[in-house]
């Protein structure tokens, strides 16, 4: 592995770590900008207690985010009722955003908007964590379209522990005109943050990854309670579904074989809906989904679930890998399982599937300036990495260096792994949206269910694959991420830097 750095970029590094310095400063003063915001939260990391087993005599530790709103709509932040999950934050277009953020918990932490376009002082980079009892305040304004984003704790090697401790939650921005679309609402509109966890016999966490797969449990979570069932009126719904897990892949689909209706995906709506027999969802990836309970495509009582599926020839987690190296009791990924049961209660009112939403603008071919950057996806010095390096804190390579305003092509080469052994890497990439532009390679049995149409933030690299996404970074100048989102991938190194440069 390469890890030889020329002077001029280590120049820019230190340029680069000096910036970050500087940053962090100003973002720990208590207002982080005079400009007044619309909406402010106080949003805090802290342990807490939640019952996780219904048979367990006692509730489990966990780690949680709790809020409060200081100024704004009431609708701003919903906290969760049930199950260990952070509040959902509701917001528009264009808001100012400010969020003070207060950590609690033993150990160094720092909050990542995942899919959110705001300035790098406020993407949560590992560099910006706080010690217990610090603080640090996020100001940004909203420039993202309407979708289901999420935040979740991004602290150098210890965000997979910290996230399946319990701390995640949504982000969800509306611009108000969904009932002009005829799309459901209130009521009607479910989020569901898909996750798996490891129970000890007492009802606790365990975390046991895996170094190749991730952490893998052996039971589905639904917004944070074991594989609940929801209470729905027969009409149609809005499901808007989160891979919220650690290391597991979903492939989703109803389980009275019906289709899946899709009418979103990371970034939002598509441009109209798509018909699909299963859905793949990789952890941080979103999709949404229109449901008509009590009729096709779901009945008076149905399950969503996650089929069992294969990569070459065997389930992925398992074979020669799995036993010793899963953990105690981790279910390997492929296998099936039960996400959540729906049960018809009462009438509630069927919507015609609207036939088109709005266009979507991509970036034309034309604008593209030079050939694709390739990355790669490999294994080096027996751990994941990417690009050939590790993660190194403010080290920005040779090809990752980026102009502000200009469209570039991306392509994502997952090479393998150890002896051959092919494992997917879901990508995020932070700073925006991007359009996936075309793949080649990888497992065709997963293409009816892989969704590339609308605008992206995170997908699903199969191995010896090649993806190719067409960004462009306009808004912020500075250093971001880009990483698998397998998060023990991350924890070991697979996560690297790329600066924006004015």
């Amino acid at each position: 592995m390469n890890t030889t750095i020329s002077r001029r970029s280590v120049l820019r590094a230190g340029l680069v770590a000096a910036a970050g310095a500087t940053f962090a400063a100003r973002e720990r003063r208590a207002a982080g900008s005079s400009a007044a915001p619309d909406v402010e939260i106080e949003l805090t990391a802290a342990e807490a207690e939640a019952i996780l087993d219904p048979a367990a005599r006692r509730a489990a530790a966990v780690w949680r985010y709790t809020g409060r709103l200081l100024k704004g709509p009431s609708d701003s932040l919903t906290p969760q009722r049930e199950g260990y999950l952070g509040p959902t934050f509701r917001v528009r277009p264009g808001q100012r955003v400010r969020v003070r953020f207060e950590n609690r918990l033993p150990e160094a932490s720092i909050v990542h908007w995942h899919g959110l376009d705001v300035p790098a002082e406020s993407d949560g980079h590992p560099r910006y964590a706080v010690e217990r009892g610090g603080r640090f305040v996020y100001d940004f304004t909203v420039a993202n379209r309407p979708g289901t984003y999420w935040y979740h704790p991004h602290p150098d090697g210890r965000t997979g522990p910290q996230v399946y401790q319990g701390l995640a939650g949504l982000f969800i921005v509306s611009d108000g005109d969904d009932e002009a679309r005829g799309l459901p609402g209130g009521a009607f509109e479910l989020p569901l943050v898909l996750q798996d966890r490891l129970l000890d016999g007492d009802g606790a966490l365990v975390y046991s990854p895996d170094a190749m797969f991730g952490m893998l449990g052996d039971r589905a979570f639904v917004n944070g309670r074991p594989a609940p069932t929801f209470e729905v009126r027969a009409g149609s719904y809005r499901l808007r579904v989160l891979n919220g897990s650690n290391g597991r892949i979903y492939k989703v689909a109803w389980s009275d074989g019906a289709p899946l209706k899709v009418i979103g995906t990371d970034g939002g709506l598509l441009a109209a809906p798509t018909t699909r027999p299963f859905v793949m969802l990789a952890p941080g990836e979103r999709v949404e989904l229109w449901a008509d309970f009590g009729r096709a495509p779901a009945g008076d009582d149905v399950w969503l679930e996650s089929r069992p599926f294969a990569l070459g020839g065997a389930s992925m987690g398992g074979g020669m890998m799995g036993g010793g190296m899963m953990g105690a009791g981790g279910l390997q990924n492929g296998t099936a399982l039960r996400l959540c049961r729906f049960t018809v209660r009462g009438k509630g009112q069927t919507r015609p599937l609207p036939r088109a939403f709005e266009a979507l603008r991509f970036r034309p071919a034309d604008e593209v300036a030079g050939g694709p950057r390739v990355l790669q996806a490999s294994m080096g010095m027996m751990r994941w990495v990417l690009n050939g390096r590790p993660f190194s804190m403010t080290e920005v390579g040779p090809n990752e260096h980026v102009r502000l305003g200009v469209t570039e092509d991306w392509e994502l080469v997952n090479v393998g792994g150890m002896m051959g052994m092919g494992v997917p890497h879901p990508i995020h990439i932070h700073g925006g949206q991007f359009q996936v532009v075309s793949r080649s390679g990888g497992a065709s049995a997963f293409a009816p269910g892989v969704i590339d149409g609308g605008w992206k933030d995170t997908f699903l690299v199969l191995p010896n694959e090649r993806v190719r996404v067409r960004v462009r970074f306009a808004t912020h100048a500075g250093l971001f991420l880009y990483h698998c989102h397998i998060l023990e991938h991350e924890d070991m190194g697979m996560m690297r830097n790329f600066l924006v440069e004015g």
